[in-house]
């Protein structure tokens, strides 16, 4: 089924973290979801809008970005296949921020009032949906100190780290592998850093072997080796699967 396709990034997950019964599924498949693609650097979530939907990530890489007054940006998060990027939008006037893809994207769209009913019918859905903002917020919390305390090649290797958890989730890593396509600008503007520092920064980490990235692919041969240099503990993550609520 194509719901099925649309929603399995976003089942695993969910499942990796909460019980998913097959009437849970139904309820997601049956969503009205409407598909659109967004190709790399579209804005498809404006700053200041309003919306009435809540995006889901089916394939591909986006960004949520706030825009400075002299052009400069900081981009605060990257979503993946199986991420809303904006169901907090259910519970903001305008949106305080912008979402771009980084890549090629497919993109489901559904709307509020729909995700509302759901939760209404199935008060379950409304707790795994609430803990995975609660996930957002403490993936937020690690970037942020990461930003603020990490040397700028440990901060690097760990949003590098991050991103392999995340994606082996989803079963989109092999063997340590996994795709990755960000400019280095983009790179640099995740990072808060200048484009040569973070050239600088990548330099290293390919230097002493905790690294390879060729073009858009990263490869981390030492996982464990990588996460204690950058000091990784994916708690965070909150990857134990530890029901919210009643079914």
């Amino acid at each position: 089924m194509i719901r099925e396709s649309i929603l399995a990034p976003f089942l695993l997950s969910l499942r990796a973290r909460d019980s998913v019964s097959p009437e849970d599924a139904a309820r997601l498949e049956a969503l009205p979801w409407r598909l659109r693609d967004a190709k790399a650097d579209e804005e498809f979530i404006l700053e200041g809008s309003q919306t009435h939907d809540s995006c889901l990530v089916v394939s591909g890489y986006a960004t949520r970005i706030r825009h400075l007054s002299d052009g400069r940006r900081q981009l605060t998060a990257v979503h993946i296949a199986g991420d809303f990027v904006d169901l907090h939008s259910l519970h903001l006037n305008r949106m305080d921020h912008a979402v771009t893809a980084l890549s090629s994207c497919r993109l489901a769209f559904v709307s509020h009032s729909a995700l509302l009913d759901m939760f209404e019918a199935a008060p379950h859905m409304a707790l795994l949906l609430w803990k995975t903002t609660v996930i957002d917020a403490a993936i937020q919390r690690a970037w942020i100190v990461c930003l603020g305390r990490l040397s700028a090649p440990k901060h690097l290797a760990h949003l590098l780290c991050e991103l392999c958890i995340r994606l082996s989730v989803i079963e989109q890593t092999r063997n340590g592998t996994f795709d990755f396509p960000v400019t280095q600008q983009e790179l640099a503007d995740m990072l808060g850093l200048s484009i040569v520092h973070t050239n600088r920064s990548l330099q290293e980490l390919r230097a002493t072997e905790l690294v390879v990235w060729n073009r858009n692919r990263v490869t981390i041969p030492d996982f464990a080796k990588l996460a204690d240099y950058a000091e990784f503990d994916p708690t965070y993550l909150n990857l134990k699967n530890i029901p919210a609520g009643p079914n």
